[in-house]
């Protein structure tokens, strides 16, 4: 067990920088280049045996493994691709929301409905408990550093934070607007995190040396953002859950564009990944069965659009495999699953 505690370097580095940034205006979608985008994805899905436990977040390891959690259920998961088989790990009463794997090939879960994150030993299951201080009740989505420590969201705390896997210590940072809620994040080279703001129509970044918070406002005053992820060039992708759009933000020029999805303002655009390409896939879960759309961000056009074979009825993160040239996707259907991108 871990006492986690509040660094005062943390406490007292709160300012907040509000960023207006140039906005080249929105690119409108034809229904005629809806009609003849192609299908290129080849899915393969793997049908939970443990029903309505609501999979989500896989996590690929370097033998294949994919971990990923059960929220309603309670559990963390392995799966083996090449034969199907599980193997549960039950977690009682944690709602986990997301698991990440460290190098040595530990998972650390988030413990969303109980105010930990825990480490978890792959082979037995036993936990090694990290409690959260007071002001964080709900532990949602995790990222590494270079040095094996931990970003992390908490959303209705609204809450960015910093584990440290070593010590158990918890350096956070509160948002200046209750409302903001914290969702999606992940981490650039550099070791800053990229937060995407649900409440609001802004994301977020720490700078990890001076620890300042910066808000930076997105074009869409209605925009519901839940999910990002950065290309090679240093980009910030996301996509729009309430408005219909994905957009760019360019840290270097302070730039951000946007572009109407093939579903348009009813997508309901949530998991979002870039592959080894810096080309976008994303899933449409307004639509029925859910629906993967690619996005060329060099050429910057849509490339692709795919619906999910088991219908998805809602995806909401995954992660791009390199090894297996895959996105990695779990569904509300009960399914954990792959669809391979183009070469």
């Amino acid at each position: 067990m871990f006492d986690t505690r509040l660094t005062s370097s943390y406490k007292t580095l709160l300012t907040v920088l509000l960023s207006s940034s140039l906005l080249i205006s929105t690119n409108s979608f034809s229904d005629e280049q809806n009609s003849t985008l192609p299908n290129t994805l080849a899915f393969t899905e793997w049908t939970v045996p443990w029903e309505n436990s609501r999979p989500r977040d896989p996590y690929v390891v370097e033998n294949g493994a994919v971990w990923f959690v059960g929220q309603v259920d309670h559990y963390v998961a392995r799966l083996n691709p090449e034969t199907g088989e599980m193997k549960k790990f039950d977690i009682p009463g944690t709602g986990p929301h997301t698991v990440v794997v460290s190098e040595d090939g530990t998972p650390w879960y988030a413990g969303n409905k109980d105010k930990h994150i825990g480490k978890m030993n792959p082979d037995t299951g036993k936990v090694t408990r990290f409690d959260m201080p007071e002001a964080i009740n709900d532990p949602h989505t995790m990222d590494w550093t270079a040095d094996g420590n931990l970003w992390f969201t908490a959303q209705w705390s609204n809450t960015i934070a910093k584990l440290n896997t070593t010590t158990g210590e918890v350096n956070k940072i509160s948002l200046p607007d209750k409302n903001m809620r914290p969702y999606g994040l992940v981490v650039d080279g550099n070791d800053r995190p990229w937060v995407a703001l649900m409440g609001s129509n802004a994301i977020a970044t720490i700078d990890p040396d001076t620890m300042q918070l910066e808000i930076i406002q997105t074009p869409t005053q209605d925009s519901l953002i839940r999910r990002l992820d950065i290309t090679s060039d240093g980009r910030i992708w996301w996509g729009d859950n309430a408005m219909g759009h994905i957009g760019v933000y360019d840290p270097k020029t302070k730039t951000m564009r946007e572009w109407e999805t093939p579903g348009g303002e009813a997508a309901g655009i949530y998991a979002l990944a870039v592959d080894n390409k810096d080309r976008v896939w994303y899933v449409e879960t307004g639509i029925q069965p859910n629906r993967f759309i690619g996005f060329d961000t060099k050429t910057e056009r849509f490339i692709s659009k795919d619906d999910v074979p088991s219908g998805g009825i809602t995806i909401r993160h995954m992660v791009f495999d390199d090894s297996s040239n895959a996105i990695w996707f779990a569904t509300d259907a009960n399914t954990v699953g792959k669809a391979v991108v183009p070469d």
